[in-house]
This record gives C-alpha cells, structure tokens and sequence, in this order.
C-alpha cells in the first residue's frame, strides 16, 4: 500500500511539473519562430519596396530611409512574366544561379506570394510590377541554425530537468508518507504484539473450559453456557492466529521476515485435486458437489501449507456461497509460464463495488451477515492474497450471471 502511495504521489508531482516544463519550453521555442519569421517578413517587404537600389553598404539611405545591416541579408530581383532576370540588387548574400533559378521558377509559375527553401535556407516573396515580378530573397542561414540549436538545447534541458524532477518527486513522496509509514509500521506492531500476548490468555480459557466440561457436578443449563464459553474462545483463538498471519505477512513485505515456508517445487495439480477431495463431503452437506479438471504435473515453486492454505479458503467460500444443488468447479492448468488455478461456483453475483473489495480485511459482500451465519471474521481471502503475494503471484475475482464467481490465482 505504502509503495503504491509513493508510486502514485512522485507520478502526480513528476507528471505535473513535467508538463509544466514543457510547456514553457514549447512556448518560449514558438515565440521565438514567430519573432523570427517576423524579422524575416520584415526584410522581405523592404526588398520588395526597395528593389535594385538597395545595397550592401551599411547606413546607406534609400527613400524608405536608411537601410541597416539586416538588409544585407536581402537580395532583390526584378523578372518578366517570362522569368528572365532583368535586374540583381547588389549583396554579401551568396545566392548561386541554381538557387536564384529555382527560386524564380517557382514564383513565377506558382501562385503563393511568399515561400521558404529549407534545404538551401532561403525564404522569399514576391509583387507584382508594370515590367514582371519583384522579388526578394533573404538568407535564412543564421535564423535557421538558431533555432535548431535552440530545440536541441530545450530538448537537452527538458530530458535533464526530467531526471532531476524525478529526483525532487521521489524525495518529496519519501518524505510526505512518512507518517504514514511511521503510523503502518505502529499498527502492524501493535497487531503483532496483542496477537502474540493474546495467545497465552487464550490457551489457559481454553484449558480451563476443558476442566470444566469434564466436570460431572454441573447442571445441564451450566454445562451449556460453558460450551458456549468454549465455542467463542475458540473462534478468538482462530481470530488471533489469522491476524497474527496477517502481521507477519506484513513484516514479510516491510523485509523482516518470509510470509511463505521453504520453497520448493510442487505440483500444483496435486494440491487442487487434494483439496477438492477433502472438500467433498463438506459440499455434499452444503447442498453441492464439486468437479475438479486439472492438467497433469502442474509444477510451481512454493510452500506447500501455505498455498494447500488458499486453495481451502477458496473452495470453502465456494461451497458455503454456492447455490443448492449446483457443482463448484476447480481446474489447474498452464498458462505460458505461469500456473493458473480457477475456483467457480454458481451462486448469487457479487457486485464490481464489492469486487474491488473482497480481499480487504474483515470485508463482508453480506453486510447484514453475521459471523455466526458464515462461520468467519473477513479475514480468509485477505491471508489467501497475502500468501499468492508472498510467492510473487496474483489472485482475483470475476462475476457475472451467466459464468457465475470466479476466482483465479496465478503463480
């Protein structure tokens, strides 16, 4: 839970000033293309106004008045409907004959005003005169190499930013859980300690009790309240023992201890069709039956008490939930490389709302059933995911009318 909340908060922060970095790099990348199309548009309209007459001299006037250094960058022509060049201003520009043809053709012949060569970073625009066309042409060079070494220096500082947001964010997430660690790591304490101290207690009740129904001196009507005594320690002995589970399947994850046994290889097939066999006359008194299909020699690495463990919880809840005179079936197979269990029953359809959170602690689909109807605290299927978790697996459920509750399990 404590990685999923630090994941989800260093994402948010990391996202969000990324896009924001972005943003702002993108803008300012655009601001500067528009200022400098703009300057260009700019020496265009004054060549196309000034023509032959301007010159490479700079401070030079003309009657739009004086033309600075920028000009230079312009190059004017003056051509017949035909294309042939009548007059070339004078310019440090070095526009070659295959540039000027090429770019005289196109105004000629086609109908924009204006135009930009890339490859020979060149931009121009034209006018209509009483002899032809003008036209001006500006050197795009500088303008061109600007603006490329401008977004590969955004792009250099947006990559750069990136790592060091992703620092900030996971640094600033580690911090803001904190806590919330602080208070998990309390509670999973506490959960641990008043399970371990509540075990001693439990046993001397349990003892007790046992002394007492012995006991030939008690009235039937006592001997009743005893036995109820007795039942209701034992079902706090099972409480304790799941919680206890729990904590350590807790600790397993925090890296103090392994929630699963040794871990070795196992046949998987075995254990389902074990527990179905051991399960049968449990479904018989339940009202149902169980069919079990599995792939022979279904082999994964594991603790074999603890996923015998899941598979009881599982087909437990299946055949206590399961509809009258319906069939709970098992199955075992390969799936790739992974092992793949399902246990499905047909009984009442349980809602995606409670889907979601089935295998939360002491959780019930049921909220008006009480313990004494379905024999447990919640806590079953919340110990099954922590132990396919523990052995690196996943498990979860589906539910629909027509395919009834399923419940699947990875490895």
């Amino acid at each position: 839970m404590l990685d999923k909340l630090r994941r989800e908060f260093t994402l948010i922060t990391f996202g969000l000033s990324g896009v924001v970095l972005l943003i702002a790099l993108v803008m300012t990348f655009v601001s500067n293309v528009t200022m400098q199309n703009n300057v260009t548009l700019s020496l265009l309209n004054r060549g196309l106004e000034v023509g032959h007459a301007l010159n490479p001299q700079m401070g030079s006037k003309d009657r739009e008045g004086t033309v600075g250094a920028d000009s230079m960058l312009t190059v004017s022509v003056d051509v017949t409907p035909s294309g042939i060049v009548l007059n070339k201003s004078e310019s440090p520009v070095g526009l070659d004959e295959d540039a000027l043809d090429e770019i005289v053709a196109k105004a000629v012949s086609g109908s924009e005003t204006s135009g930009t060569n890339w490859a020979r970073h060149l931009a121009w625009a034209k006018k209509s005169t009483v002899y032809g066309l003008r036209i001006a042409i500006c050197d795009t060079y500088s303008r061109d190499v600007s603006l490329i070494r401008q977004g590969i220096s955004g792009v250099i500082i947006f990559l750069m930013s990136l790592c060091a947001l992703y620092a900030v964010s996971r640094a600033l997430a580690n911090r803001s859980i904190k806590p919330v660690s602080e208070a998990w790591d309390a509670q999973r304490r506490f959960i641990s300690d008043a399970s371990h101290e509540l075990k001693t207690p439990l046993a001397v009740i349990l003892a007790n009790v046992q002394i007492l129904q012995r006991s030939k001196d008690m009235s039937a009507e006592d001997m009743r309240w005893v036995g109820r005594t007795a039942d209701e320690a034992e079902h706090m002995k099972g409480l304790v023992e799941d919680l206890l589970t729990l904590a350590r399947a807790d600790e397993a994850k925090a890296g103090s201890v392994g929630a699963a046994g040794p871990m070795v290889e196992l046949d998987l097939s075995e254990i389902v069709d074990e527990c179905a066999l051991e399960f049968d006359a449990v479904a018989f008194e339940r009202g149902c039956t169980i069919s079990c299909e599995t792939e022979p020699e279904v082999m994964v690495t594991g603790d074999k008490q603890q996923l015998e463990r899941v598979m009881n919880t599982l087909v437990d809840n299946a055949t206590k939930y399961a509809a009258k005179d319906s069939e709970v079936k098992l199955s075992a197979r390969r799936d790739g490389k992974k092992a793949h269990v399902t246990v499905n029953n047909k009984g009442a359809v349980i809602d995606a709302e409670d889907l979601a959170h089935l295998f939360d602690r002491f959780y019930r689909t049921d909220k008006a059933r009480s313990r004494e109807e379905t024999g447990g605290f919640g806590l079953g299927l919340a110990i099954a995911k922590s132990i396919v978790d523990a052995h690196g697996g996943k498990i979860w459920a589906t539910s629909d009318a027509a395919s009834g509750t399923t419940f699947h399990v990875t490895l």
